[in-house]
């Protein structure tokens, strides 16, 4: 029978020389092996194990809820939050109240391309919004999370280096295996109707695609926010307030001045 990884996420109510080596000693006369152990949150620890069979889960947390010194948070098939909490010791942040939407600032660059990477390796649709201020690192977060993933990444448009605004694509570049990248600003404030068109057309693709500025996306277009797998924010400190105030006042559409701006 083929093994099958387990989430093991477990808090520490008596902290005691030896308790990690009695948690490793349950697991291995349990048959169970360990692929990956990390300190998660303050006082907790998150395991990935590899099971032979469910029987072998069952045991294993009716043992574990009889211990003392712990308290057994989450025994699962992991996630995808909880691989990565494994991966870089600690959680990444949720919204309590939209699940979709996931929360990291600049010093956290390296996980969100990890969180990012993870999602472009999977295959069919996929709509992810991107919300930050200026230089604060969207752009090249998601460039960097396509190169870990091995995806080819496409600007239909962009304000990176320079205004880009395409209105047409070349035959191979309508594969589903490539990975599309709009900013919501430029598409509809500035796209033509032939720009428009395309993206509709990409929009139809059973590919990856992210959109920075998803808030200005949808108030301009005929999607909505629900439309959206995941929002991913990005600040450059916990406290940062994302505004659009400079875009509704069309403080940044004059001239030439709009492609010194990398939002």
């Amino acid at each position: 029978m083929k093994k099958k990884e387990w989430y093991l996420e477990y808090e520490i109510q008596k902290n005691r020389p030896g308790l990690l080596g009695d948690i490793s000693s349950l697991l291995g006369m349990l048959s169970i092996n360990i692929v990956t152990i990390n300190g998660v949150d303050e006082g907790r620890r998150g395991l990935l194990i590899l099971v032979k069979d469910d029987d072998q889960i069952i045991r294993l947390e009716s043992i574990l809820r009889t211990m003392d010194t712990i308290k057994l948070i989450k025994l699962r098939e992991p996630k995808l939050r909880d691989r990565l909490a494994v991966r870089h010791g600690r959680y990444i942040q949720r919204d309590a109240d939209d699940k979709k939407t996931f929360r990291f600032v600049r010093d956290d660059l390296g996980v969100l391309v990890d969180f990012m990477a993870e999602l472009f390796k999977k295959d069919g649709h996929k709509l992810i919004g991107i919300r930050g201020m200026p230089r604060v690192g969207k752009t090249e977060s998601i460039v960097a999370a396509s190169v870990c993933a091995n995806k080819r990444w496409l600007f239909v448009s962009s304000t990176l280096l320079k205004q880009t605004i395409r209105n047409q694509l070349i035959e191979d570049e309508y594969d589903a295996n490539n990975l599309f990248i709009f900013d919501g600003i430029v598409s509809t404030k500035r796209g033509n109707e032939r720009h428009q068109q395309l993206m509709r057309e990409i929009m139809c693709l059973p590919a990856i695609k992210v959109i920075e500025h998803p808030d200005i996306f949808v108030k301009n277009t005929e999607y909505t926010l629900d439309d959206f797998d995941y929002i991913i924010e990005l600040r450059n400190d916990a406290e940062e307030e994302i505004t659009y105030d400079l875009v509704e006042n069309n403080h940044l559409f004059s001239g030439s001045d709009f492609g010194d701006f990398d939002f």
